[in-house]
């Protein structure tokens, strides 16, 4: 020993890089050899367990091991996350999550032990999912450029309610006031459910509220349904157009779902994934099942998956700093 560090030759370097290369791909090729955990983060009966359990029989037959469905609620998607953050990188644990754990809570709230891009690994887009702008009857708007027009001229007199601070409806009202230059006041509830029979009630003036909520009452007459969050009309209510089409160009808060894993499982694991989940996902069956829902089904690459995970960080990481939201 001379006390002096010796360099690593090339050649060396390149060998221990084939071995780990060859090491994953045999994983890879092995894989699964046990029953995959299919972690829904959320409770027994809410879209993201929905979406689980319609495509775990299928990825069974298909693996030839069990997929089982583990719900995990909690901090809006982040009990979840972290579970996967976690979990060791060999696809074992897989998890189908929204828009909150997956982009939003780590603006939201502080301490998060995990963050979506660093720490989890983009499978596949699963749903997409339109939320509904409806208004009370009593409110004098029939189209998104009335209703910009009426809270201009009325400025912090409309209010609008969600089911929580930092959720999809809240999201998709602060995002409208900053494009549209208006300040509605929000009103939060601890659900879809209680906001809406305030609505009903007219104690709030609108709500951006999912489709299998308001659809019901829209048929009914009670509240006026004006326009629908996504990008692209929604296949439950095709008639709407969308906010962009209706008077903000650019508009889009779309409530969507995902399946993701560790950071740092093998790519040939990730890809096997990707290709059977989109392929169960486009049995007309599951398809159907999910629109009976107000869930569109809408698959990507991981790559295409995972571009879209960081565009939407980031985004509503600027809308929640602008409007200064504090999660409950």
């Amino acid at each position: 020993m001379n006390g002096r560090f010796t360099p690593v030759p090339v050649w060396a370097a390149a060998v221990a890089l084939s071995c780990i290369a060859q090491f994953s791909w045999a994983q890879a090729g092995n894989w699964p050899t046990r029953p995959i955990r299919f972690i829904a983060a959320n409770s027994p009966g809410g879209g993201l367990d929905i979406v689980a359990r319609a495509l775990s029989p299928k990825l069974s037959a298909v693996f030839g091991q069990q997929v089982i469905v583990d719900n995990r609620a909690g901090a809006a998607g982040s009990v979840a996350s972290d579970i996967v953050a976690k979990s060791a990188p060999d696809g074992y644990t897989i998890m189908v999550g929204s828009l909150g754990g997956l982009a939003v809570n780590t603006s939201l709230y502080k301490g998060l032990t995990y963050n979506p891009l660093r720490d989890l690994a983009a499978i596949s887009w699963a749903t997409s999912g339109s939320n509904v702008l409806v208004v009370h009857p009593s409110v004098p708007a029939r189209s998104v450029q009335e209703l910009i027009a009426l809270a201009k001229a009325q400025p912090d007199k409309l209010s609008y309610g969600s089911s929580g601070a930092g959720n999809a409806g809240h999201l998709a009202g602060e995002l409208f006031n900053g494009m549209a230059g208006i300040k509605m006041v929000h009103v939060p509830y601890k659900g879809g459910a209680p906001a809406m029979i305030d609505l009903l009630a007219g104690q709030i003036q609108l709500i951006f509220s999912s489709a299998p909520t308001a659809v019901p009452q829209v048929k009914a007459g009670k509240i006026r349904a004006l326009a629908v969050t996504t990008a692209k009309r929604s296949v439950v209510l095709p008639e709407l157009p969308t906010v962009a089409e209706a008077g903000l160009p650019g508009f889009e808060a779309d409530n969507w779902y995902g399946v993701v894993t560790t950071m740092r499982t093998p790519r040939a694991i990730i890809d096997r994934l990707n290709a059977e989940i989109v392929r169960a996902l486009q049995v007309p069956e599951v398809m159907q099942l999910l629109l009976t829902q107000g869930l569109e089904v809408r698959t990507s690459t991981p790559q295409e998956f995972g571009a879209y995970m960081k565009s939407e960080y980031e985004k509503w990481a600027t809308v929640i700093r602008n409007a200064g939201i504090v999660a409950n």
